[in-house]
């Protein structure tokens, strides 16, 4: 492609004239869509994050610089990462297919674990409150990780950090075997 039809094109877009993306699309789409086929190995797919591709670029027009890229080498990046991110939002939506919506795998024997038997709430005390309402919410109420997350307004990463800390700090008193029968107990 020359220069100058790229110059053109891409004043075009800055300008916002529907030209730029029946030309992006005459001199890109092959290319673009042979990319994002080649990420999600589906035509059908790839068609989809073509189109949503040049939905992005419309609305990223003024955020292309051509001192830091290639008119192609912008368009490859933004096609590329929604293929990418497609096909993240499938293996997701995938993984999610399979699990059950109504479980009581992780409510089993939860009943029959007493803390104050355990003397558990004495040393739950001893670790700093955002460790003991993680613990609390895993060991005691049963819920999973994400429920957790859901029901306490916590991101995911930081249950899972809360998670590790807080059993660090128990195993220095319980020592591993007790750690891991916890563990055991939310599988």
């Amino acid at each position: 492609m020359s220069t100058l039809l790229e110059k053109h094109i891409v004043e075009l877009l800055q300008e916002r004239n529907d030209k730029a993306i029946s030309l992006l699309y005459d001199h890109y789409g092959d290319t673009l869509l042979g990319v994002a086929n080649k990420v999600l190995r589906n035509e059908e797919l790839a068609q989809d994050v073509l189109q949503e591709s040049f939905v992005k670029i419309w609305k990223k027009a003024d955020s292309y610089d051509p001192t830091k890229a290639k008119l192609f080498t912008w368009l490859f990046r933004i096609t590329r990462n929604t293929a990418i991110d497609k096909l993240r939002s499938i293996n997701t939506k995938t993984d999610k297919e399979i699990q059950i919506d109504v479980s009581d795998v992780y409510n089993l024997g939860v009943d029959s674990i007493r803390p104050e038997f355990m003397d558990v709430e004495e040393h739950l005390d001893k670790i700093e409150e955002k460790y003991q309402i993680v613990l609390d919410a895993l060991f005691f109420q049963g819920m999973t990780q994400q429920e957790a997350s859901d029901e306490l307004n916590i991101p995911l990463g930081t249950i899972k950090s809360r998670l590790k800390i807080g059993l660090r700090e128990l195993r220095k008193v319980y020592g591993p075997a007790m750690i891991t029968f916890l563990l055991n107990i939310i599988g």
